[in-house]
């Protein structure tokens, strides 16, 4: 009797020869990825039953069983969410569950989902709690995700209106020489807050918004003083806030609101370096319908090579230097 083990091994059947095309990609290039993400696992496919084979094997097919569950959601495969797929079966994660939920369908009919784990999570924080704090690099969505779910909490009439708000870091000496009034000037800061809201609304959808009142984009010095109820409230960059600002906007939140706080760590660009929010967690733990979700370079969603620029800046301790350049 030998004592040689056979490898192991797993089968697939997809439910539907229409479906592996989908699948398997133009010329097979979803097949191509697979086989490089799993260099010791032999792949076979005949007609719509693909087999596994070797270590690896049993991981490869509940890749394959996860992608044939995105497609029978609806959804289109590409190169990149095949990526994050691998990504997230070898860590173990359900990205159907991930990719497979929708924060909102856009004014032009496409949907927006998280795309990680890490993005999943944050927007279940924003609908699980009040007060939600976002903290992670450039690119992993904090912001655009963020207007996301306060559009999709307006269309539902969960609120009332919108406001978005970012310090204006350099409201000192260089805002002093920009043309026009005090928004003219801060607009550039503002630009980015816009920018999402044009990507969920249309431009012609957000300028209606904003005539009506309904959203609000201003600097954070235009929150002092006031109570914002029935609100859905973004502060972007918060960073760059003073601690005293923090509190200040903090404070604000009233009745039927909820709160949004997004900001770079690695990105402090006030001038004495007295920023806000790092140090904030152990300050405000423990207080319920308040959560804070730490994303991380796997939750970049911009070209792969931007993760892997991330990851090689990190490494070198040269994180703050490419925050702000990825923000320019």
């Amino acid at each position: 009797m030998s004592d040689i083990q056979a490898e192991p091994t797993s089968k697939i059947l997809v439910p539907g020869n229409h479906l592996m095309v989908g699948l398997l990609g133009d010329r097979d290039e979803y097949l191509r990825l697979i086989e490089t993400a799993f260099p010791q696992t032999s792949i076979h496919v005949r007609g719509n039953e693909i087999s596994a084979s070797g270590p690896g094997s049993e991981r490869v097919a509940r890749l394959f069983d996860e992608l044939v569950m995105l497609l029978q959601m609806g959804q289109v495969l590409e190169p990149s969410a095949v990526g994050r797929t691998i990504d997230m079966v070898k860590a173990d994660e359900r990205p159907s569950e991930v990719l497979g939920s929708e924060v909102l369908r856009s004014t032009r009919g496409r949907p927006v989902r998280p795309k990680t784990s890490g993005q999943k999570r944050y927007v279940d924080a924003i609908r699980n709690n009040v007060v939600t704090f976002a903290l992670g690099p450039a690119g992993t969505g904090k912001s655009w995700l963020a207007v996301a779910c306060a559009v999709q909490a307006l269309q539902s009439k969960d609120v009332e209106r919108i406001i978005l708000t970012r310090p204006a870091v350099e409201a000192g000496e260089r805002l002093g020489f920009l043309p026009g009034d005090l928004m003219a000037k801060v607009d550039p800061y503002l630009r980015p807050l816009y920018d999402a809201l044009y990507d969920m609304a249309t431009p012609e959808g957000a300028a209606r918004l904003l005539e009506r009142g309904a959203v609000e984009v201003a600097p954070l010095a235009f929150m002092r003083g006031r109570t914002l109820n029935d609100s859905f409230i973004i502060l972007d960059e918060a960073q760059n806030t003073s601690p005293e600002q923090m509190k200040m906007f903090l404070t604000r939140i009233g009745f039927g609101s909820k709160a949004v706080v997004t900001g770079d760590t690695t990105q402090v660009d006030v001038p004495d370096g007295r920023s806000g929010l790092p140090g904030l967690e152990p300050i405000l733990a423990g207080i319920d319908g308040l959560a804070f979700v730490k994303l991380t370079s796997r939750d970049v969603v911009r070209h792969k090579i931007v993760q892997d620029i991330v990851n090689a800046y990190e490494r070198a301790g040269l994180g703050a230097q490419l925050s702000r350049d990825l923000h320019r």
